[in-house]
């Protein structure tokens, strides 16, 4: 059966009841408003609406890095340390879905099994289902489930990532970067978009040969990276660590205390959750955009109207803007400029 025809055969959930359960910290209800959000089920837009009043309160702090550098390890370890000092963790961790079976290896529920039996730890892995950037398309709708579930503090991990896969930026409060020695040129590691995205650097595996290195490396990055920058900025600090150790564990979350400190002063909190949440505005309205198109083509009399454009634009009677501007309005929409904004899904 077609995901179409099983639509109806799906079981229908009463979000009310599963939200309510969720903030009173029932790990099932959470997974279920994950599931929820993961399947793009009908009720998503009831659950938004249920979810809004309730985030907003938790720190996220988003952990990327390229493969091996020990993006695992660093969360376990900062799970433990932040149950030490009595906050509730959420743990959202992101992996690659294979391009040939589509299915993913969500292995750090393995990683993290000290952690399976605390109740003040919920941890959910994500496959990316071929998004990129290194998230899961519904990571943040994810987020808000656990920012209204009560945990003080969100933990994402995304997949290895690379020099472009930056999407960690538009849903964390703080992006801890890791590097290890041994992982190639150091400059080369950071020279574009991680070094531009990262609050804190964290140099794993620091007993190894080549830290040292790698330090310097990156101390020399930021060097560059400061030079013509006018008035107060965040001086993004470096810092060792051998998770497997748990060694340096109490300076990463010094730094990150640190960081949150400064954007509050400097009211960067504020606007980060601003940009935040006009990027995700602007990526719902653009998948409704790409729906309704979708619906156009079903349809056989509207389709007639992007034919009729399309062959406009061919004999040169009209050209692609304009046809695009007349295709919106055929939708209902209008061609207003972006900065106007988006109306609320």
């Amino acid at each position: 059966m077609t995901q179409r025809e099983l639509a109806p055969l799906r079981r229908r959930y009463d979000v009310d009841e599963l939200v309510s359960h969720a903030r009173q910290g029932q790990a099932r209800a959470v997974a279920r408003l994950i599931s929820l959000v993961e399947d793009g089920a009908p009720e998503l837009r009831a659950l938004a609406a249920a979810l809004a009043r309730d985030t907003g309160r938790a720190d996220v702090i988003g952990v990327t890095g390229a493969p091996g550098v020990g993006k695992s390890s660093t969360v376990g370890v900062l799970v433990t340390a932040l149950r030490a000092v009595g906050k509730t963790v959420g743990v959202l961790a992101v992996d690659p879905s294979s391009p040939f079976s589509g299915g993913a290896l969500l292995g750090d529920r393995v990683r993290m099994q000290e952690h399976a039996t605390d109740s003040g730890v919920f941890i959910r892995s994500m496959a990316t289902r071929g998004h990129l950037g290194g998230l899961a398309a519904a990571t943040p709708q994810a987020l808000r489930v656990l920012d209204a579930a009560g945990c003080d503090v969100v933990l994402v991990e995304t997949v290895g990532v690379g020099q472009a896969e930056v999407d960690v930026v538009a849903v964390a409060d703080t992006t801890v970067v890791l590097l290890a020695p041994g992982m190639g040129d150091g400059i080369q590691a950071v020279k574009a978009g991680i070094l531009e995205v990262a609050d804190v650097f964290v140099v794993n595996k620091a007993d190894r040969e080549g830290s040292d290195q790698t330090v310097r490396d990156l101390k020399y990055m930021i060097s560059l990276g400061r030079r013509g920058v006018a008035g107060p900025s965040w001086r993004t600090p470096i810092v060792r660590t051998v998770a497997t150790r748990a060694e340096g564990v109490a300076e990463l979350l010094g730094a990150i205390k640190e960081h949150r400190g400064w954007m509050r002063g400097h009211g960067e909190l504020e606007a980060r959750r601003q940009r935040r949440a006009e990027a995700e505005v602007e990526a719902i309205a653009l998948a409704q955009l790409r729906a309704k198109l979708g619906d156009l083509r079903r349809d056989s009399n509207t389709f007639g109207a992007l034919q009729g454009l399309a062959k406009r634009v061919v004999l040169g009677e009209l050209d692609v803007y304009r046809a695009a501007a007349e295709l919106i309005a055929e939708l209902g929409g209008s061609s207003r400029p972006a900065n106007q904004g988006v109306g609320r899904p």
